[in-house]
């Protein structure tokens, strides 16, 4: 499984950017596709993700600034990010559900991974 991200990049406080997410090496649709970010001295935390039946799921602090989007037609998935914050700074990365899946929230479910995008939320 191969996935690819873009669109990271730097915006102020308040700001939008749009992240964008190419997968391929699978056949079908992903079961899920899902957004991660690992900010510097931080743990990985999931921050969205969207399950082969279009359902939407958001951690705390992505829900009402964060719409995680998906066209299966294209094997992408979207992650629109609103009124960023500083502490949205962090890599961001795509990854993959592709063989199974119970929780999309999980990271152990992925088997296929991005190499990341970093976005940076200045004050």
């Amino acid at each position: 499984v191969q996935v690819v991200e873009s669109g990271g990049g730097s915006a102020q406080s308040g700001g939008s950017l749009r992240l964008s997410c190419a997968a391929s090496g699978y056949t079908g649709s992903a079961l899920c596709m899902g957004w991660f970010r690992q900010a510097p001295g931080k743990e990985r935390e999931w921050v969205a993700a969207v399950d082969i039946q279009n359902t939407s799921t958001y951690a705390n602090t992505a829900k009402g600034r964060f719409t995680i989007s998906q066209d299966n037609a294209k094997n992408m998935v979207y992650l629109q990010m609103n009124n960023l914050k500083p502490e949205d700074t962090a890599m961001y990365y795509c990854a993959v559900a592709s063989e199974g899946y119970d929780d999309c929230s999980a990271a152990w479910e992925y088997n296929g991974w991005g190499q990341g995008t970093q976005v940076t939320v200045s004050s």
